[in-house]
């Protein structure tokens, strides 16, 4: 069978092998960007839930429930954006580029604390700023 047969040339087909694998790995880092953008995604339609919920359900008997609701959803968007963070910055620790230039780290960090931050703004504003107490009548 073929695959069997010695190679013509060893270290040409060493030197394609190291090739693919290392158009394997940028295809990899490619990869975990674009699972970084689905988990921000992910992030801003919970907060967009959040916001949603206390839109539809403002005037909900008894009032701190519905903007209970929303701030879980919104504080678990920002949740979402921090551990996605993680996790590509662990990924990239571990990946190497070789033809293109991946997104760097800080990059990764600056939107997901700008997003956790954001999150976490928005809740004060919920609970804060509608009224000025905190009872949310």
């Amino acid at each position: 069978m073929a695959q069997d047969d010695p190679p013509e040339d060893a270290d040409k087909n060493t030197h394609w092998a190291e090739v693919r694998t290392d158009l394997a790995e940028d295809r990899n880092i490619m990869a975990m960007e674009r699972t970084f953008a689905g988990w921000m995604r992910t992030a801003f339609a919970a907060i967009g839930i959040g916001l949603a919920f206390k839109a539809v359900f403002g005037d909900f008997d008894p009032p701190w429930l519905a903007k209970a609701i929303a701030t879980l959803f919104i504080l678990a968007g920002g949740w979402l954006a921090i551990n996605a963070q993680r996790r590509a910055c662990h990924t990239m620790k571990r990946l190497h580029s070789h033809k293109f230039d991946p997104i760097a780290r800080p990059n990764f960090r600056l939107l997901a604390y700008s997003v956790a931050f954001g999150s976490v703004l928005l809740t004060a504003g919920l609970w804060i700023l509608n009224d000025g107490t905190l009872d949310g009548g």
